[in-house]
């Protein structure tokens, strides 16, 4: 039998090499690591109580409910969830796309995020998809209009107003001074 880890944090692939590294440092032989989840092979279980101030050395945070690793599951899909309305031709909703993932009601979803995050999923995206437009503008190709389409808002001035509103900032004095949040710290 394997063990399934759930680990808070994990955002991009370097989260996933520094977790598969922690777990080989420990002693541990992981079959699979991804985003929020690692198995490790049958004849190494692990120890929490080991593992945990390891994890949290870097940053990740090993998960016990699972209500808080179906949040951590919702906040991957989330980020998934950008790039499908940057590709999709006709983008699900953000409550379609998350019901489809997880065969779970939105609301049901959306009440369990804002329990355990104290921030709502919609508050929750907004501030992803801002993050994504700090990091869209840092590489200085597309246009506001260009970043406003492709994240799929209504219009630039739409994304104007709702990048000053979560950053304090308007696009013009967030370039002269950029300033971006990782994402594990959005909520």
């Amino acid at each position: 039998m394997t063990t399934e880890l759930h680990i808070k944090n994990m955002v991009c692939p370097r989260c996933i090499s520094t977790v598969q590294q922690i777990l080989t440092d420990a002693g541990l032989q992981p079959t699979e690591v991804t985003l929020g989840h690692a198995v490790l092979h049958e004849a190494t279980p692990a120890d929490p109580a080991q593992l945990r101030p390891r994890l949290e050395a870097a940053g990740f945070e090993l998960l016990q409910s699972r209500d808080e690793q179906l949040v951590e599951q919702v906040k991957v899909a989330l980020a998934a969830y950008l790039e499908h309305l940057r590709t999709a031709r006709a983008p699900l909703t953000t409550s379609a796309f998350l019901e489809e993932r997880f065969e779970a009601s939105y609301a049901h979803l959306s009440k369990l995020f804002s329990r355990l995050v104290g921030l709502t999923l919609e508050k929750y995206l907004i501030r992803l998809k801002i993050e994504r437009v700090k990091e869209l503008l840092s590489y200085g190709q597309l246009t506001l209009a260009e970043i406003a389409d492709e994240l799929r808002y209504s219009s630039s001035q739409h994304l104007s107003t709702q990048f000053r509103q979560v950053t304090g900032q308007t696009v013009t004095e967030y370039k002269a001074h950029p300033r971006r949040t990782s994402l594990d710290q959005l909520a």
